[in-house]
């Protein structure tokens, strides 16, 4: 039979000539101070506790631009050092004829080396109008492109993600050179895009007023909670005269203040356009 956790006090006991309490009352009466005490506590707890509202829209719907169904590919191609030359010159020659061939429902956005970062490496930034459906379009005709197995002996890795453009960012346009561009790349903690969209959203005023601002994105298949923000200036000075206008401008500091927390790891690339870019 399991012990009452109701037991007679020590006081009743004597006032009705009882023996005092044995150990088994005391363990017993214990357990019941903690049991309530704990309850209780959870019962007060439980006022303080922060209700989550369930979301209706994935974080990629309620921040990229409603209007365009607009996908975007980034490739990172390491190339071997003594091949850099040839793989520009291959580039070149071929990925123009791509942006201009209507079969194709892609169109470049930009192409570069990477001058500051990861040496040896291209950047490629694509397009695709439609979705994914112009995506799988494009993939399913460059299966037996000869392209791609000559460019496949002068690389040593390869990767890319998929994008999708933040509404609140310009969308990014041809422009005429010279300029260099940064990359900046951070990674996000998982469950903080939103947090991290809705303070960029009202701070982007702050970097637009010499045209800096290209594009930004954030992934959507590839390395998740990653996103890029693509700078150009007229070359390194410039780079950092317009970095440090920001800070005398009242509120970029809270947006500084509210994002960094959100960050896991970030990332700078100085890149230079190659002569086919549409971005120079």
């Amino acid at each position: 039979m399991a012990p009452r956790l109701c037991s007679i006090s020590a006081a009743a006991r004597r006032l009705l000539g009882g023996p005092g309490p044995g150990p088994r009352d005391v363990a017993a009466v214990a357990a019941a101070r903690f049991y309530s005490k704990d309850n209780e506590g959870s019962w007060f707890r439980s006022l303080f506790v922060h209700k989550v509202d369930p979301r209706k829209d994935a974080h990629s719907t309620l921040l990229s631009k409603k209007e365009t169904s607009n996908l975007y590919k980034i490739q990172f191609h390491n190339v071997k050092p003594e091949c850099l030359d040839a793989y520009n010159s291959l580039t070149e020659a071929v990925l123009p004829k791509l942006h201009l061939d209507e079969d194709y429902p892609c169109s470049l956005v930009g192409n570069w080396n990477t001058w500051y970062g990861e040496q040896d490496q291209a950047v490629h930034l694509w397009r695709f109008s439609g979705g994914y459906p112009a995506l799988m379009d494009c993939m399913n005709k460059l299966k037996n492109n000869k392209f791609r197995k000559e460019r496949s002996q002068m690389l040593l890795s390869r990767r890319n993600q998929l994008l999708l453009e933040f509404s609140f960012w310009n969308e990014p346009q041809p422009r005429a050179g010279p300029n260099i561009y940064e990359l900046r790349t951070y990674k996000l903690k998982p469950g903080t895009m939103i947090e991290w969209g809705n303070n960029w959203a009202r701070a982007i005023k702050y970097r637009q007023e010499n045209q800096e601002a290209v594009g930004g994105f954030f992934s959507q298949i590839g390395e998740l909670y990653v996103v890029h923000h693509l700078w150009a200036y007229k070359d390194l000075q410039s780079r950092e005269e317009t970095r440090n206008a920001a800070w005398r401008k009242r509120g970029w500091d809270e947006n500084v203040y509210y994002t960094v927390p959100l960050v896991r790891h970030m990332e700078s690339r100085i890149m230079i356009p190659l002569k086919i870019s549409p971005l120079q």
